[in-house]
């Protein structure tokens, strides 16, 4: 996603964050902070290596040698123009393949257009509230990742984070992406 965000511009709507970039490809000693800037379904507090990325990629991986192994991991999960029930779909597939069983916690996008075919039916929010919610764990929902109108946050994956999950939700990362 980092090439989507950059034409737009810092700070830009469709654009990046600026602050997070930097964070992500020049700190080279951990300890930066990232506000998530989303609602939180579940509080609490966690520590795990951040993976994930767009859902319908991370769902294509399932069964290839590229499969994410998420035993305590920060799942990260954004997608754009679903309908709820393509999400509903998908999260599902994860829970039965036992992709949610030692996942510590979650951070979900804001999954734009991606409104219900018929008002009233469920949104993309209470898709994940349902599958997700009775888990146990952090979850920050409308976090702005990936596919967001938003500046875009930039979340370094592979790295050992902690995640807060209370006032729009809060990534500490504990170790660089990059080495000096």
């Amino acid at each position: 996603m980092i090439a989507a965000g950059l034409d737009g511009g810092a700070g830009a709507g469709r654009g990046y964050d600026r602050e997070s970039l930097v964070a992500s490809v020049q700190n080279t000693d951990g300890g930066t902070e990232i506000g998530l800037q989303g609602a939180v379904m579940v509080a609490g507090e966690v520590q795990g290596r951040i993976l994930g990325g767009c859902m319908t990629l991370v769902e294509a991986t399932l069964g290839t040698p590229w499969e994410l192994d998420t035993r305590g991991a920060i799942l990260v999960l954004e997608d754009r123009a679903m309908k709820p029930y393509q999400v509903d779909r998908v999260l599902m597939h994860f829970k039965h393949v036992g992709k949610f069983d030692e996942v510590v916690g979650i951070v979900l996008g804001e999954f734009p257009e991606c409104e219900p075919p018929v008002q009233g039916s469920p949104t993309v929010r209470d898709v994940c509230t349902r599958i997700l919610g009775g888990l146990g764990i952090p979850i920050v929902f409308g976090a702005a990742i990936g596919h967001t109108p938003r500046p875009m946050l930039t979340l370094p994956l592979g790295v050992k984070a902690r995640l807060t999950s209370e006032n729009g939700g809060l990534l500490e990362i504990l170790e660089p992406a990059v080495t000096a």
